[in-house]
């Protein structure tokens, strides 16, 4: 296995007992006391977080430059001629 594979297993691991010890409800103000499950609280923050950290480490997109040579035929419109030989060799 690798060692990412092996990180993303500890780190499961590891969420999955803070969130199952925290079961309790705390008072939460969320535009007012309320009371809500310790449980759902962390588990909301930490997938906040992961989808912030997928996404701030994410590859930036490069915008790939072409850049056509002028001196080929595409580029000058002309089909050149095969020379005998050339020919000789497809034949």
């Amino acid at each position: 296995m690798s060692a990412k594979t092996i990180f993303v297993i500890v780190i499961t691991v590891l969420v999955t007992v803070i969130l199952m010890k925290n079961m309790d409800e705390v008072n939460f103000w969320i535009f007012g006391t309320r009371t809500v499950p310790k449980l759902a609280v962390l588990a909301t923050m930490f997938f906040i977080g992961a989808v912030v950290g997928f996404l701030l480490g994410r590859p930036k997109k490069r915008k790939s430059e072409i850049q056509e040579t002028p001196n080929t035929p595409a580029a000058n419109g002309v089909n050149r001629p095969l020379d005998q030989a050339d020919e000789d060799y497809i034949n």
